[in-house]
């Protein structure tokens, strides 16, 4: 298994982190030995994949994955980057949540901003993301408290509130055309979510779906509940249906995010929470989305959109 780490290495002192980590790792004798002006490191070597992208490689040969990721975080903590031990191939899939990855906002915040309740109700959106909460009781609870809601209030919300996050919409239309089965999976809703994928270039939607009679807001849902588990069943449902080659990509940024990303060949976190962050091979902190598509490896005159 050999391990790459590509990166965005858009910093100046590049060459000053790469000699630290040589410094670094060999007191960890993980068995690589690679001359590099003429001082022995403990990586193979580092090569430049895309000189307008900034993107660059570092090949660690059969090391460690978590000896790695420790080296990785502690020198380039703040660079965007992903680690592969299977190379870096075209995805066939990509799977991505959508509120506060695809789009800037938590729907469910800026829909309880209608009903007077955006402080209460987005205070437990932050601690199930965090994952303090367990999703599907935070979710109900959340629902319940919109009870009597105006279903108008969710037009005027994607109206006047939903904006989606730099570089989405590129990062997904270039994947589909580039052959990539688009799916966004969300812990949010059908109503914001079917405009959203429409908006961004997604294929297929899977959501939650609030429930309305006679115009309002019932405070509960129809039909089953969308956590974590039906993201990662739905990436496996969809990577099978592909096949061996599917290299299926995901995004995401809360704790409910963390088991398809972690079962994705490349799993983004994007700004994401410490837990989703820790679980990633993957991390965009500082670019747009379209860091991506640098880091899989997509030239810029090859994105759709720009």
């Amino acid at each position: 298994m050999v391990l790459i780490a590509r990166l965005i290495a858009d910093k100046v002192d590049w060459e000053t982190r790469l000699d630290a980590i040589g410094r670094a790792v060999r007191p960890q004798s993980i068995g690589l030995t690679f001359n590099r002006g003429g001082s022995s490191l403990s990586y193979k070597y580092e090569r430049t994949v895309d000189e307008d992208a900034m993107v660059r490689e570092i090949h660690w040969g059969e090391t460690d994955p978590q000896v790695v990721a420790k080296i990785m975080d502690t020198h380039f903590a703040d660079y965007d980057m992903v680690m592969s031990s299977d190379g870096f191939w075209i995805p066939k899939l990509f799977v991505s949540d959508m509120d506060s990855t695809m789009i800037r906002q938590e729907c469910i915040d800026e829909l309880a901003d209608f009903a007077g309740l955006k402080a209460q109700i987005s205070d437990i959106t932050e601690r199930a993301m965090q994952g303090e909460l367990d999703f599907t009781s935070a979710l109900t609870e959340r629902v319940a408290l919109l009870k009597g809601l105006d279903e108008g209030a969710i037009e005027r919300c994607l109206a006047e509130r939903i904006t989606p996050t730099p570089g989405a919409e590129v990062l997904t239309r270039t994947l589909r055309a580039k052959g990539c089965r688009t799916v966004l999976v969300t812990g949010g809703f059908h109503h914001f979510a079917d405009p959203v994928a429409e908006m961004l270039g997604f294929e297929r939607v899977v959501g939650n779906r609030l429930s309305v009679d006679a115009g309002k807001l019932t405070g509960m849902l129809d039909g089953p509940i969308c956590d974590a588990s039906t993201k990662l069943a739905v990436l496996q449902e969809e990577a099978a249906r592909i096949g061996a080659r599917a290299y299926p990509v995901a995004t995401g940024d809360g704790a409910n995010d963390i088991p398809m990303i972690e079962a994705a060949t490349y799993g983004f976190a994007y700004r994401a929470k410490p837990k989703a962050r820790a679980a990633a091979n993957g991390r965009i902190d500082h670019g747009d989305l379209t860091k991506i598509l640098s880091l899989l490896g997509i030239p810029r005159k090859e994105w759709v959109g720009v």
